[in-house]
């Protein structure tokens, strides 16, 4: 049995859900967002509590996959319905002499100790503001959310030795100690 997928999701205030057979449609103040549960598992909404239930079809407990696409499909849909009311963040420190991240236009510019600045493209839906250092990525959709942050953070991972690099703003690199010479 799956701890996860047995809990209900209680939808908030503001959050529109639809279920039309497999498909879960979320709408709230930050977009609109829909995922199709896979068919091993049944999706139920209570209108009069407002709650959100998934189960595995009679027959299919034993199911290996089925019990893992369970607690999969409940937590993609709760993270839907969180995104629409409440949105996700990521940020990202740009570390180092030099390294700077600028919004130009749809796509972020990194100089970050390239020969020529790297520019990656912002995804429909994400926001991108640069302040200082920090590079600030938000969104309804998690997935695209962390998805960009992870391409941005690979451009230039941090190192060990003097912490140059990208960043996430709560990672914490372990740092190396250098050569010394003599004894």
């Amino acid at each position: 049995m799956s701890r996860i997928g047995k809990k209900p999701i209680t939808v908030p205030k503001g959050v529109k859900v639809d279920v039309n057979g497999q498909t879960v449609r979320v709408e709230g103040s930050k977009g609109t967002l829909s995922h199709e549960v896979h068919p091993l598992v049944t999706v139920a909404w209570d209108d009069d509590a407002k709650t959100l239930s998934f189960a595995v079809p009679e027959g299919k407990e034993g199911d290996r996959q089925a019990k893992s696409l369970w607690g999969t499909s409940r937590s993609i849909v709760e993270n839907n319905i969180r995104g629409v009311s409440e949105g996700y963040t990521k940020v990202l420190e740009v570390n180092g002499v030099g390294y700077t991240a600028t919004v130009d236009g749809n796509r972020l510019k990194l100089v970050v100790g390239f020969a020529n600045p790297i520019f990656k493209a912002i995804p429909q839906g994400v926001d991108v503001k640069v302040e200082k250092q920090n590079v600030t990525i938000s969104g309804h959709d998690k997935q695209a959310v962390g998805q960009f942050a992870a391409e941005v953070r690979a451009v230039r991972k941090p190192e060990p030795y003097n912490g140059k690099g990208i960043k996430y703003s709560d990672e914490t690199i372990i740092r190396k100690e250098g050569k010394t010479a003599g004894a």
